[in-house]
């Protein structure tokens, strides 16, 4: 795919990065020159130096047939105008990431689509979305639904209390026959190998380790993690970004006790008149002494979100030695992700991400719905929908040739989820949940396509 990227900061270069491990077309464009000198020397891509509004620059960077224009510059407004000006001059689809939410909120009734600009993203929104699930299921460290819910991908640390640690998958699924669920995923304890699990495959303590499962299965998972459910009720947020206002909004209209601790005076009084379901506390959240003030023993979740992720990562570890459940941290540095699981972090949270994600299944072949990169580890999870047309269609799973580093999650058929079992049939319009390893997914996508 031939693809144009607007904008050489966090979400552009990651995006870049990710992209040209695929062997893709990539062009990126920024007026900074360093930024684009960094890019240029790091990853295998086409840099332009210049303006992504101006109309000669984008014809020379040959945007009549690109395949995609993603507009992820500091500026929601040369967003909007790259992708409506790419998709003018020929462009086929055209994402851009935006600041106001409100656009998101109301894209349907605004009609974005007809201006030229396929898709709105906003990388706080959706930190804010994950940090509200990771909110709401307290024993698990990762989570992503699909179809609002229909299934669920949840991730966990494998504790001596596991009861299936030292057994198979097949024993574990013996163990708990009224629990519907599969194991798709499993990093070793102290490595970065990721494994997709096969029925004899076992457990060990210390492995993070991915399941899915359907609606009425959710809950029960907290059988398999050893551990009782705790409510969460108390949350306190440190930073009132962008990412710290929606998720205390989103918290709060969900009936939680909020308390949001924000260092800058002038913004804490603002947080304070629009937020009348919060508690706003203007104070340094590094303070060990104003945590303790504020009672940080009797918070059940504490979540970072200021600027900086050594700061985020700093007050988690504080709020876990002062007894918090549930600790989650805001960071830039992907290489964070594996140090948060051996100092006791639960989750991390990282916008170039999630950004990432979103745009990514734009990237792949077949119809591709939804799709997420597990945290810290070499797989990806694509949901495709079937088509008459589709290798796949009319053949029950197990007679599939699917690769080896490669498992089925699920099949959600008419807003149903069902975890995958190899006599299902499948039929035009069922979704399916793949978990798949990178060196695979191009034979997952001629499948689908």
């Amino acid at each position: 795919m031939k693809i144009i990227i607007a904008g050489a900061g966090e979400v552009g270069f990651h995006l870049s990065k990710l992209l040209s491990f695929e062997s893709q077309d990539i062009t990126l464009i920024d007026p900074d020159a360093e930024s684009l000198e960094y890019a240029d020397s790091h990853l295998d891509i086409r840099t332009i130096k210049g303006d992504a509004t101006s109309i000669l620059l984008l014809h020379d960077a040959q945007i009549k047939g690109a395949d995609l224009v993603v507009g992820v510059t500091s500026s929601e407004t040369t967003n909007i105008t790259i992708c409506v000006l790419a998709k003018q001059l020929g462009a086929k689809r055209t994402i851009a990431r935006i600041r106001n939410t409100e656009f998101i909120e109301h894209k349907d009734v605004v009609g974005f689509e007809q201006f030229g600009i396929d898709e709105l993203i906003s990388p706080e929104s959706l930190a804010a979305k994950e940090i509200e699930s990771l909110v709401k299921q307290s024993a698990f460290n990762d989570t992503f639904e699909f179809d609002e819910g229909a299934l669920s991908m949840i991730g966990f640390k494998l504790s001596r209390n596991a009861p299936f640690l030292g057994k198979t998958l097949k024993e574990a699924q013996n163990i708990f026959p009224d629990i519907p669920f599969v194991c798709i995923a499993i990093q070793r304890y102290g490595t970065q190998f990721t494994l997709i699990p096969r029925g004899d495959t076992e457990f060990k303590e210390g492995d993070q380790a991915y399941f899915m499962s359907s609606r009425q299965g959710s809950e029960q998972l907290y059988k398999l993690t050893g551990k009782q459910k705790q409510e969460i009720k108390n949350v306190m947020i440190l930073g009132g970004s962008k990412i710290g206002k929606q998720t205390a909004k989103e918290l709060a209209e969900a009936k939680f006790n909020v308390k949001l601790v924000e260092k800058d005076r002038e913004k804490a009084f603002e947080l304070a008149d629009e937020m009348n379901d919060t508690l706003i506390i203007n104070g340094d959240g590094r303070n060990v002494g104003l945590l303790e003030e504020e009672n940080i023993h009797d918070m059940d979740a504490f979540i970072s979100v200021t600027g900086n992720s050594e700061t985020n990562i700093m007050s988690c570890l504080v709020a876990k030695s002062k007894g918090v459940k549930k600790t989650i941290a805001l960071v830039e540095n992907m290489d964070y992700f594996q140090l948060s699981h051996s100092i006791g972090i639960n989750s991390l949270i990282n916008k170039k991400l999630l950004a990432a994600n979103t745009i990514f299944r734009y990237v792949r072949k077949g119809e591709v719905v939804a799709m997420t990169k597990l945290n810290n580890l070499n797989a990806e999870l694509l949901e495709f929908i079937v088509h008459k047309k589709s290798k796949v269609c009319g053949k029950r799973i197990v007679d599939i040739d699917f690769p080896r580093s490669t498992i089925v999650g699920g099949v959600v058929r008419k807003g149903k989820g069902m975890i995958a079992s190899g006599d299902i049939l499948i039929e035009p319009g069922d979704r399916i949940v793949v978990c798949s390893l990178p060196r695979s997914i191009h034979k997952i996508e001629k499948l689908f396509s």
